[in-house]
């Protein structure tokens, strides 16, 4: 007899034995004789052919790809084609999972449960939102999952516990809530926990000191509160401690300091106190970043951080520090970051470096030492809120690799050195505001060429505006309130068309509002205020909008928009027309004179030869008088040839005598 499948083997007994012992234990034992020696209907699907439904059912998870990257996930390819997607060789299950970076909306089904190959998963910088599937769990071949940059909400899944050989956690830069999860305390091989930026509460757990493996922990930028646990002090190997931007307080416990593997320390934007230990640099001689910024430390600035000669950046700002900046700071040679407070020495000169320096709003007093031009490597220089006065040292045009200056809010005095705003690399922004500085602004300052933002606000700046600034064609803000300037815009400024913010308020300018200004469509701010401006206001571009430009303070300004409140330009108008006139009747005016004075001259000359030709008339007619042909006979006695004078081809010629009314004798 073959044994088939069940109903095969009922098909063996009459009816009448199917309700005996016998018939079912034979019916048990062939059913699992048949399912272990022939093949079922099920046995034909590939064992890996859940890994295709999976991947299928993520892509219909999927939203917006406007990569059309999951145009491969079809039925012509082998899954383990598709793109992100990577396989084992010998079973052709998935073991990577990778679609980083290709801007795709959706979120992720349980179905990834069912991938239980996967050792890697990388979802990051996309937008994937809704929370991380409990599934997961699932995956207890798992070593890699990244999900950062994304929108992922809800709690941390707490059975990520049985994922045992995880050794990075990933989930920065997302909208977790709730506290971390206690059950990843289980998770010894985990060597990087990375949740910053996100919306987590509690305290640090104390447990995060039992993970033996770990080399990363940031925590940064979150609401965690509470002291830091001196339990973290006991991770053998930790090289990366990053709290920051929490609401944490107290101390830094002892037991930190004493990590000879750590190369990042940052506790920035907290509220902890207390002191830095003497010897730090001596505890941590691998520190290369440090960041204690905004918090309430004291005491002196320790001098042993010139011996942690890795240093990369230091940040010390915004606390209380006492005691002014080390002298042998100016050793640190591989220093290219410094924030730090007190007393600006000389010997800083000596970190030639350094890239970039933070010196802002401290407290620092005095001139700005000349030795600041020997940073040739430096891009950026903040000196900003200090109580600094003297001149800008003209040795900063040594900085030819600056793109960002800011002086701003001390009392520096002086002029400007034409060498600062002659350095063609400055590309983001100068600002001088809020300073003492006097003198013009020099025309140099047409170098800028790749000049985001001018600030020389709030100064004792005069003189004209620099044409030359046309020449900064980078140029998008522009801030010169508060100052003494006089002149016009000038014309030349109609080539500075990608200007978004411009303040020239409470300075002595005058003359039009050049119309050009209306053909700026990147610019949303003017202010024109407290000046002496004059004419009308224009009405198109900025000038539409009420809300983005200011001409108070300018009492012969008129028209613009109703918005303004500004008169009608009538008066602007009927002096338009007055001046018009004058135009033309003050030629005519001149012309009559000039007419009659001519006329005044040549009337005598015109009475004279009038007169005499009215007298050669008369004396014309008077000798040319018409006589009879009986008066011509008579006065030459019958044409007698005694009278004859002469014969001519034409006729004769007599001589006669005529004898007018007054007896008078003509001759002819």
């Amino acid at each position: 007899m073959r044994l088939g499948n069940g109903l095969d083997c009922i098909a063996q007994f009459p009816p009448s034995e199917w309700s005996s012992r016998l018939f079912w234990s034979f019916l048990l034992h062939a059913t699992l004789f048949s399912c272990l020696s022939q093949p079922s209907r099920f046995a034909t699907v590939p064992a890996n052919a859940t890994d295709r439904l999976a991947l299928l059912t993520f892509k219909d998870r999927i939203t917006k790809g406007p990569l059309n990257v999951m145009s491969s996930w079809n039925h012509s390819l082998h899954f383990c084609k598709w793109r992100g997607i990577t396989c084992s060789l010998r079973h052709e299950r998935v073991t990577v999972l990778n679609l980083t970076s290709l801007e795709l909306e959706g979120s992720i089904p349980p179905h990834i449960g069912n991938l239980t190959f996967l050792n890697a998963i990388h979802l990051g910088d996309n937008s994937f939102r809704r929370e991380i599937p409990r599934e997961i769990g699932h995956l207890f071949r798992l070593e890699r999952i990244d999900l950062s940059s994304n929108s992922f909400g809800g709690e941390i899944p707490s059975n990520l516990t049985y994922c045992s050989n995880l050794r990075v956690i990933n989930f920065s830069f997302n909208e977790l809530v709730g506290e971390i999860p206690i059950e990843l305390s289980s998770l010894s091989k985990l060597r990087g926990l990375f949740l910053p930026v996100n919306h987590l509460v509690g305290s640090i757990p104390p447990w995060l000191g039992n993970l033996s493996s770990l080399t990363h922990l940031s925590l940064r930028r979150n609401n965690l509160h509470g002291t830091i646990p001196a339990d973290l002090g006991r991770i053998p190997k930790l090289g990366l401690l990053q709290i920051s931007q929490n609401n944490l307080s107290g101390t830094i416990p002892s037991p930190i300091y004493n990590y000879s593997t750590l190369y990042l320390l940052s506790v920035t934007a907290n509220q902890l106190h207390g002191t830095l230990p003497p010897d730090l640099g001596l505890f941590l001689p691998n520190l290369q970043y440090f960041y204690v910024s905004r918090n309430w430390f004291t005491g002196p600035i320790p001098v042993s951080l010139a011996n942690a000669t890795f240093f990369q950046e230091l940040y010390l700002t915004n606390n209380d520090f006492t005691g002014g900046v080390p002298m042998n700071l100016g050793t640190l040679r591989y220093l290219y970051i410094l924030t730090i407070g007190g007393d600006i020495p000389f010997s800083i000169g000596k970190l030639h470096k350094l890239q970039f320096l933070d010196l802002s709003g401290n407290r620092f007093s005095g001139q700005i030492p000349s030795s600041i031009g020997n940073f040739t490597e430096l891009n950026i220089f903040y000196l900003q809120e200090n109580n600094l006065s003297g001149n800008i040292p003209s040795s900063l045009g040594n900085c030819q690799k600056l793109i960002v200056l800011n002086l701003s809010q001390n009392n520096l005095n002086g002029t400007i050195p034409k060498q600062l705003v002659s350095l063609t690399f400055l590309s983001i922004s100068l600002n001088l505001a809020r300073n003492s500085l006097i003198g013009s602004l020099p025309v140099e300052v047409g170098s800028l060429k790749n000049l985001q933002e001018l600030d020389v606000s709030e100064n004792k700046l005069l003189g004209e505006i620099p044409e030359t600034l046309s020449g900064c064609q980078s140029l998008e803000r522009l801030y010169m309130e508060g100052n003494a300037f006089q002149g016009t815009i000038p014309k030349s400024w109609n080539t500075l068309t990608g200007i978004e913010e411009l303040d020239f308020s409470r300075n002595n300018l005058s003359g039009l509002i050049p119309k050009y200004l209306e053909n700026f469509t990147s610019l949303r701010k003017l202010n024109l205020s407290f000046n002496d401006f004059e004419g009308q206001v224009p009405v198109q571009g900025v000038f539409e909008n009420a809300s983005g430009i200011s001409v108070i303070g300018n009492s012969k300004l008129c028209g613009g928009i109703p918005k303004l409140g500004l008169p009608k330009c009538l008066v602007l108008r009927s002096k338009s027309r007055r001046f018009l006139n004058l135009k033309v009747i003050i030629p005519v005016i001149v012309v009559a004179v000039c007419l009659i004075l001519l006329l005044l001259c040549f009337a005598p000359l015109l009475w004279r030869r009038k007169s005499r030709q009215k007298h050669l008339q008369t004396s014309s007619e008077d000798r040319y008088k018409n006589f009879s042909y009986a008066e011509l006979l008579k006065a030459t006695d019958g044409f007698s040839s005694h009278n004859l004078i002469g014969v001519g081809s034409y006729g004769s010629v007599y001589k006669g005598y005529f004898v007018s009314d007054g007896q008078n004798r003509f001759k002819f």
